[in-house]
């Protein structure tokens, strides 16, 4: 038999049993951050082969949106606002992964002439790109969610994905 809340000491292992047999999902929060061309600002990482959203992963029970501000200021130097949410996309396992939730978020249009120099060893550069040359400089993963993020701007409206598919 199940303990109860009649029991809440008892009440409180079950629940946190039953927590840590939940699956964890890797979470992964980044911004589209535009100039007022409309170029879309990359960054790129030391670590990893390619170009990428400004952005990274999200710490232990911390909320998506603080995530990306967290990063954007340890990578960028810059506190920027968040506008509104523009993509959720499901990862399935690749690799050596297990499976993610890839979030962007709308991090709104910047001078395109400020000084975005990263401000971390986990990148070498940050710069702005023509949208068609920003799909050409990332991985087809990310190439597809960043599509999909255009849209939901265009639309007003946030997308679900499902490794980068709408409409599944």
């Amino acid at each position: 038999m199940s303990p109860t809340p009649a029991d809440p000491e008892a009440w409180e292992a079950y629940l946190a049993e039953g927590n840590a047999k939940q699956a964890r999902k890797r979470v992964a929060a980044d911004a589209l951050l535009r100039d007022p061309a409309g170029r879309v600002l990359l960054v790129n990482p030391t670590y990893k082969p390619g170009w990428d959203l400004p952005g990274g992963m999200v710490e232990l029970n911390e909320p998506p949106e603080v995530a990306v501000r967290r990063e954007l200021r340890e990578e960028l130097g810059r506190d920027i606002d968040v506008l509104g949410l523009l993509v959720v996309d499901w990862v399935p396992p690749h690799g050596p992964w297990d499976d993610q939730i890839a979030f962007i978020f709308d991090g709104g249009t910047l001078d395109g002439d400020e000084d975005l120099q990263p401000h971390d060893e986990e990148l070498s550069e940050a710069r702005f790109f023509p949208l068609e040359k920003a799909r050409e400089l990332v991985g087809e993963r990310l190439r597809r969610r960043m599509d999909a993020a255009m849209r939901a701007l265009q639309r007003n409206c946030p997308l679900y994905l499902r490794d980068g598919v709408v409409g599944w």
